[in-house]
């Protein structure tokens, strides 16, 4: 049965969950949309109400090809919705899940589709501040881009804003998925539009490598990586590419190139980019012990056949233990900012460094492992080493038991008759 939205929609399915609302299939005067239906609580909350209807107009203006337009916010009684294009296709989450990378020329010109939106959503004043996979739709029945690259839309701008109201975040929180956000919303500051482009390079990163560059293990060691780690090198990319996410992931926003910029500076890299194979690099561990680094390492090891499945989503949950979404289509997290002293003095021991296949990650469970095994090692020859020195010794006094000491004839006078 179809729930009416306001008096002019309709919504018939549920296309997915996440946590700030969710999003259905639903029938418009144009023809089908596609419904975001905020929470309940968010929709009694009469300041995000009144801040809602401030962003309509800026919202309803912003209009590209690469940009899920929002045609309607609609405000009736409990319901608090944006309506919005439908894009027939996937997000570049589930093609993530099902794929684990991309080529480096799909990467590549999916995110530069995503960039050409941002620059026009910057142009226009609009900062989206939680660009990710999940935000990122691919039109299945959009004409091929390099590499085989579908049509990639960003979707969900204004959410962000509209939830970060003072009263709901207060100064010690902060609004975005821990993986992808900027340094500088880590440390309080306003976010701009170059959170955006260290969201989007982290994304292209994440395409590249399957992994996001700082995250795994527990939030407050993601947020923290943000703001003391230097990123990685990624083995087997074109030194032009690794350079162009350098600057994109810079910790100083100034830095950062413009997502124009951005754009055109891919779409330079596409033909070297052409025929190359997925990168071969080997998943940091997906838990990393936060505690004593040898803890981990002196637990037995755990056959690969009884491990739990590696977990592929780039994002972590904030709470140790807990289940994604419905659809793990996520598009909020509220979390604490991290003190001064907690950003001090780096993540001990939990940098994500991507490696060549098979071998094994510096700060690593299996690094660790190896190396107590090494350490193991050599402490057993030492003893080996110690007990031959003295069975020689002992050989050498003639089996002496009243330790009177080695019997030195050498210089000795013959005995008298």
């Amino acid at each position: 049965m179809a729930r009416k939205i306001g008096s002019r929609y309709a919504a018939h399915q549920i296309l997915g969950r996440g946590s700030a609302g969710t999003v259905w299939l639903g029938e418009g005067p144009d023809g089908p949309v596609a419904i975001k239906l905020l929470r309940e609580d968010l929709a009694s909350d009469q300041e995000l109400v009144s801040r809602f209807v401030q962003e309509r107009t800026a919202l309803l203006g912003l209009e590209h090809p690469h940009v899920v337009s929002v045609r309607d916010l609609v405000v009736d009684g409990n319901d608090l919705a944006l309506v919005m294009d439908l894009v027939r296709g996937t997000d570049l989450r589930t093609r993530l899940d099902r794929e684990r990378r991309l080529a480096p020329e799909a990467a590549v010109a999916v995110v530069a589709d995503v960039a050409d939106g941002l620059a026009a959503a910057h142009a226009a004043g609009v900062v989206h501040r939680d660009v990710k996979p999940e935000n990122v739709l691919l039109d299945m029945q959009g004409p091929l881009g390099p590499g085989g690259a579908h049509p990639a839309l960003l979707t969900d701008f204004g959410i962000a804003k509209l939830i970060d109201t003072p009263r709901r975040t207060r100064a010690t929180k902060i609004i975005g998925t821990p993986d992808y956000l900027a340094p500088e919303i880590v440390e309080g500051l306003p976010p701009r539009a170059a959170v955006d482009i260290y969201a989007l390079a982290t994304v292209l990163y994440e395409l590249l490598a399957g992994f996001t560059p700082f995250g795994g293990g527990h939030p407050g060691a993601v947020l923290r990586r943000h703001v003391t780690e230097t990123v990685v090198p990624l083995p087997g990319i074109p030194d032009e590419l690794w350079q162009l996410l350098v600057q994109c992931l810079a910790k100083a926003p100034a830095s950062r190139l413009r997502a124009s910029e951005l754009s055109a500076r891919l779409r330079e890299l596409l033909p070297m980019l052409a025929g190359m194979a997925p990168l071969d690099v080997d998943e940091p561990d997906a838990e990393q012990q936060e505690d004593d680094p040898d803890e981990s390492a002196a637990s037995p090891a755990v056959p690969a056949s009884a491990a739990e499945p590696v977990r592929r989503r780039g994002a972590v949950p904030l709470v140790p233990g807990a289940k994604p979404a419905d659809s793990n289509r996520d598009t909020h997290t509220s979390m604490r900012v991290p003190a001064p002293d907690e950003l001090a003095g780096g993540a001990r021991g939990t940098a994500r460094a991507p490696r060549a296949a098979g071998a094994p990650r510096p700060g690593s469970a299996r690094n660790r492992a190896t190396a107590r095994r090494r350490r193991i090692a050599v402490g057993a020859v030492a003893v080996a080493l110690v007990a031959a020195i003295g069975v020689g010794t002992w050989l050498a006094t003639g089996g002496d038991e009243e330790g009177t000491g080695p019997q030195d004839t050498r210089n000795s006078a013959p005995a008298a008759p």
